[in-house]
């Protein structure tokens, strides 16, 4: 069984919005991948930095707190692979990181 099934239909919705955003070319998409690629792995891809909020518009820093808010709240670790993702974090990866 995947999170997904477990999410509220919100959850999945703001990921999806994300993701989506995260995919295009702006400087908002470049603040959200960071966001996205913190949670996949921080470590290796960079960490959020909270000022980045600044940078958004209220609609996508209401779905990055959607999320962050249902990883709050679930026991466990719970990444974007949970909900489908994984291929498209790594094409984060390649898009917004030099993957060497």
């Amino acid at each position: 069984m995947t999170v997904e099934i477990l999410a509220d239909p919100e959850v999945k919705a703001a990921l999806d919005r994300l993701v989506d955003i995260a995919r295009s070319d702006t400087g908002q998409s470049a603040r959200v991948a960071n966001f996205l690629l913190a949670w996949w792995n921080g470590d290796d891809w960079g960490h959020f930095p909270i000022a980045d909020l600044f940078g958004v518009d209220r609609p996508i820093a209401a779905d990055m707190a959607t999320i962050f808010a249902f990883l709050g709240q679930h026991p466990g670790a719970i990444y974007a692979d949970a909900f489908g993702y994984r291929d498209a974090m790594a094409d984060l990866v390649e898009r917004w990181r030099d993957p060497l």
